[in-house]
């Protein structure tokens, strides 16, 4: 095969793959009602004029399934945690003991649950979207090509084998998180 045509395959391969880190990433933000740490993740603190990832000024643990610690390793920080947690819009009311702060995290209601999945497949749509997007890219480059019609027709075809494993793969994890989601 061509090596231009290898290689508009490979990097569409990487753009896809690109697509499935990203709804990942977006998945772990969506809670289904078990506390974790990173939950906070998506927390800053300001920290000497600059703001901070929570997990770079402070130890965050789960103490069971319903309650976070995060243990500040310098105790003026507790409130400007307590601020960027509050600023982090998680729905989550954290408490000040003095020596650190405890985040009760509330059981889910059915209807949260479902509204959590909606936008777990919301989520989902926008990384087809994104696989979509790169194979019409990858089409594009390929018919700006000089490559025999043959050729032409079987890489498309290549593209779309692609991109069906990876609207599959955007599928199946829609299904585990959802899964994830609505047990109780």
């Amino acid at each position: 095969m061509n090596e231009e045509v290898q290689f508009i395959i490979d990097s569409t391969k990487e753009q896809m793959e690109s697509a499935i880190h990203h709804l990942e990433a977006e998945f772990v933000n969506i809670r289904a009602g078990k506390a974790t740490p990173s939950m906070l993740s998506g927390v800053k603190v300001e920290y000497y004029g600059s703001l901070t990832p929570l997990s770079q000024v402070a130890n965050v643990n789960t103490i069971d399934a319903h309650t976070i610690t995060v243990q500040p390793w310098e105790k003026q920080l507790i409130p400007e945690i307590e601020k960027g947690i509050l600023t982090a819009n998680l729905g989550f009311n954290p408490m000040n003991n003095g020596e650190s702060i405890i985040i009760n995290v509330p059981i889910l209601t059915e209807e949260r649950r479902r509204e959590l999945a909606k936008h777990a497949k919301s989520e989902g749509e926008h990384a087809k979207v994104s696989i979509r997007n790169d194979r019409k890219d990858a089409n594009n480059e390929l018919k700006k090509l000089d490559i025999s019609e043959d050729l032409l027709k079987n890489t498309e075809q290549d593209v779309q084998d692609l991109t069906d494993e990876y609207i599959r793969k955007v599928d199946d994890l829609y299904i585990i998180k959802e899964r994830e989601i609505m047990k109780v």
